[in-house]
Parts: structure tokens; C-alpha cells; sequence
């Protein structure tokens, strides 16, 4: 029993850490609590009676984990454009705002082989993208529990409410309220809206190509072709966010390419981050030390949002 469970843990670690992530908008703190999991999971596994299968068992001793966290944490991980207004692009970006808990990206490794339950509503591409992770974060954490376990992972309002310590009524309620208050946000309608499938493989290459090549190029001509008029363009820990193609352009040609482009320009390669196109960027002088990580939210065959994260702790895992 001993050495199947160390097994099974090890084998479900992604998984944790990907339900983990979901709940906490943070990488970092996601596999601290699936490693809290691990450990909650071996002190209590005389407890262990193989009612559920152990997967079921793990995944819902890190949800109790996570509501723990989401107990104690001080307000919810936010992106940038949380704030209400953009910001004027010939004004210089704020600079870090440290005081506040900003969403992170996600390692493809972590996306790469995670498979949906029949019984999701979501496949796992839309259930791990920065929109819906975003929208996520303003549920309360129960109300966000209980989407997650019934809609990402597929499971029975039993299962749920078992998981929770609460009735299925109470449950059910729950999952009633996440929902509609993901539709008004993330889902299909509301300022927010994504579209309602993922671009295909070819179509967001093919913007990936073209947007690597004009930041190779410093071509911000080209980068704004690729991107739809009404993108957004927003570069956490700053909180300063744009909105538009024409104000996206002019933060670009005045900061980015101006007064805050390195001397010897940008190192870019291309990645995946959030099962979504990304790139990795450097100072071209030292293209091993990446500084940023940058998420495009494609729609149709235009980008849709730009998310720059500008940490280099977290580029260095892409």
C-alpha cells in the first residue's frame, strides 16, 4: 500500500498541480499546495478505503487545500485589466505593483497530456486559458470549487458535495450562482467574451510565426496586423493596460520599441503557455536570460489580448 500510494501520488502530480492552478491563479502556489496534498494525502491514508479511485481521493483533499489558501489569502489574483479604465499609451507605463497578487501563466508541460473527463463542460485548452482562469478568480472560492470539480472535472453532485463537507442542495446552489456569474463574464458573453472554440493549430501558427517575425524585424507595422482592432495589451506586475489597436500601436512604437527597448534588442522565441500561443523574450545581448513571457489570446485570425508578464522568475520555466 505504501509504495502504490507514493507511486499513485507521483503519478497524479500534474494533475494536482494543473486542479491546484485552476483554484489559485499561480503556479508557484499550485504546486505548493499539491505538495501539501501529497503530504495531507500520506499522513491520512489509513483513512483510504478505495471507495473512489485514488485520483478522486487526491483531487479532493487539494480542494480542501486550496480553500484553505483562498481562506487565509488576502484578496484574489487579478490581471491588469481589472482596473477599469486603459491607460493614455504617451504616458510611460506604471512601474510594478507589488502590493497586489497578479494571475501567472501556466507551463505547457502542465497542459500537455491532461485529459477531460467525458462529463466535463470545458475541454482542458478553454479550462486552463488566462480568460478563464481570470474569471475564475472573482467567484468565491466555494462557488468556484464546485464548478471546477463539476464542470472541468466531470464529477456528480455527490462527489461535489462529499468533497465539500456540504449538502448537495447547498452544492448545487453553488454551482448555479458560479455559473451564471461566469457567463456574465467569461463565457460566451459580457465585455469579456471569448470565442466559442480555440483557433485551430494552423491559424494560431501561422499568427505566431507572423508575430515572432515583426518583433525580430522590429516591425510594430506587422505586430499590429496580426492583432484585432479592439486588442488589449497588458504587461503585469505593471498594472498599466491598453485597449485598442491604435493604442496598443503607440504604446508600442513610444515604450517598447522606444524608450524601454534594450540596446541590442529583443531575443524572441516562440512557446506555449496556458495551451496558448506565447513567446519567451530576452535581451538580445543575453538571450539566456529571458526577462518576460508574453500569452496571446487569439480569436478567429486575429489576437485578441496580449498578456505580458514581466517576471523573470516565471519566463525562465518556458
Amino acid at each position: 500500500m505504501t509504495d502504490d500510494l507514493s507511486a499513485a501520488i507521483d503519478a497524479h502530480r500534474h494533475d494536482l498541480v494543473l486542479l491546484c492552478y485552476r483554484f489559485l491563479g499561480s503556479i508557484a502556489e499550485a504546486e505548493e499546495a499539491a505538495q501539501d496534498t501529497a503530504l495531507r494525502a500520506w499522513r491520512g491514508r489509513a483513512a483510504f478505503r478505495g471507495d473512489a479511485s485514488v485520483r478522486t481521493w487526491l483531487h479532493s483533499i487539494a480542494t480542501r487545500v486550496c480553500l484553505d489558501i483562498l481562506r487565509q489569502r488576502r484578496g484574489r489574483r487579478l490581471p491588469p485589466q481589472a482596473r477599469p479604465d486603459p491607460a493614455d499609451p504617451t504616458k510611460p507605463p506604471e512601474p510594478p505593483a507589488t502590493e497586489i497578487a497578479w494571475l501567472e501563466p501556466l507551463p505547457e508541460e502542465f497542459v500537455a497530456g491532461a485529459a477531460a473527463d467525458p462529463a466535463a463542460r470545458y475541454d482542458v485548452r478553454e479550462s486552463v486559458s488566462l480568460a478563464f482562469i481570470a474569471a475564475l478568480q472573482v467567484l468565491p472560492p466555494r462557488q468556484r470549487a464546485a464548478l471546477l470539480l463539476r464542470d472541468v472535472l466531470g464529477w456528480s453532485a455527490r462527489e461535489t458535495a462529499t468533497a465539500l463537507e456540504q449538502s448537495v442542495g447547498a452544492t448545487n446552489s453553488a454551482l448555479h450562482r458560479a455559473r451564471v456569474a461566469l457567463r456574465a463574464t467569461h463565457h460566451r458573453t459580457g465585455p469579456e467574451a471569448v470565442a466559442a472554440s480555440a483557433p485551430t493549430e494552423p491559424v494560431a501558427r501561422r499568427l505566431l510565426d507572423a508575430y515572432v517575425r515583426a518583433w525580430a524585424a522590429d516591425d510594430v507595422d506587422g505586430l499590429i496586423a496580426t492583432m484585432r482592432e479592439d486588442v488589449r495589451l497588458a504587461m503585469p506586475p505593471s498594472p498599466t493596460w491598453y485597449a485598442g489597436r491604435a493604442a496598443v500601436g503607440e504604446a508600442l512604437r513610444r515604450w517598447v520599441f522606444g524608450a524601454l527597448r534594450p540596446a541590442g534588442g529583443y531575443a524572441v522565441r516562440a512557446t506555449t503557455a496556458n495551451g496558448q500561443p506565447a513567446c519567451v523574450f530576452a535581451d538580445a545581448a543575453t538571450p539566456d536570460e529571458p526577462f518576460a513571457v508574453e500569452v496571446l489570446t487569439v480569436a478567429g485570425d486575429r489576437i485578441a489580448a496580449v498578456t505580458v508578464f514581466l517576471d523573470a522568475r516565471l519566463a525562465a520555466r518556458f
